[in-house]
Order: C-alpha cells, then structure tokens, then sequence
C-alpha cells in the first residue's frame, strides 16, 4: 500500500442479547471487535492510534459474516471461529495473538503460561501489554489469560465483559 493511501475500514455495530459492540474489517478479514458498550469513540480512538490511515466507511454488508459468527458465539452456537482476521502488530505481539487463539473454547491459560510458550520466559509483562493492545476481542480470544492465581485481571473491554465471556464459555 502506497504511504499516502488511505486504508478503507469497514464497520457496525453489532447489538443483540445485552451486548453492543462495534465491529470493523478490511478486505482482508475482521481487524477491530471492541468493547461492550464502548461505542463508536473506542474505535474512532483505536483506528486513529494504531492505523491511522484508516477511512471507517459503515456497512452492514461488508461486515455480516463477522457480525453472524459473533452473534452465534454470543447465544452459544459456536464455539471455535472460522473467518479471516487482519492484524497489524509487532512480531512480538503477533505471536501472542497468535498463540491466544491456540486456546480451546472454555479453558483458560495464565499471562505466564503464553510467555513460555512463545519462548519468552521472561516476557511475562511484555505479554500482558501485547494481550491489552489485542485489537480482535472475542475472536482472538484474550479473555481465556487469567493470573497464575486465578484472579480475572486486566482486559480492554473492562472485567465485566472478560466475566460474562468467561460464563459465556462455562
């Protein structure tokens, strides 16, 4: 992509059984799943800081695929997600990403657990800050990362959203 060209973002907002949250996704896959009751200012926000070439353009049909799985996931029709996704991140960040999405459907792992996984021991912090900058809630799914002591810690979409997906997922 030329450094001049905007990058066209498509999004919506996805509204059903309690839950509101903006979605957007480029011609690639799914790049943005924000937070509940965040509203359209987090992605604004987000876009601006970590993509900022981007051009949010609303439209339900760009974006349907990604909004039926999500709506399946949210009433407990499915469980494992198959649709392309767009992240942009460090190498590092990356490989957490790509790492939370190796973690099954109603488990859950610890901050310390995915640093050794990747073979950053020592990273634990580092994996911390790579989940909070995860732009995919839900689908790459980082609200399956709890504390080695079990306690629910962190996450962008605020901790009463990481419970619910946790029961969610019970």
């Amino acid at each position: 992509m030329n450094v001049h060209q905007k990058e066209t973002i498509y999004y919506n907002q996805l509204s059903m059984d309690g839950w509101t949250i903006y979605i957007a996704a480029t011609e690639k896959g799914l790049c943005f799943v924000g937070s509940q009751e965040a509203g359209y200012d987090e992605m604004k926000s987000w876009f601006e800081r970590r993509r900022p070439k981007a051009f949010l353009i609303e439209d339900l049909n760009k974006v349907l695929i990604y909004k039926e799985q999500l709506v399946e996931y949210v009433r407990g029709k499915r469980k494992i997600f198959d649709l392309p996704i767009d992240l942009i991140g460090t190498e590092f960040q990356t490989a957490v990403w790509d790492e939370l999405q190796k973690i099954p459907f109603g488990e859950t792992t610890s901050y310390s657990d995915i640093a050794e996984q990747i073979n950053r021991p020592t990273s634990v912090r580092a994996v911390g800050t790579a989940i909070g900058a995860n732009p995919v809630l839900i689908v790459v799914p980082c609200h399956r990362v709890i504390s080695k002591s079990g306690r629910i810690a962190g996450y962008r979409g605020g901790i009463p959203m990481k419970e619910r997906l946790l029961q969610l997922e019970k």
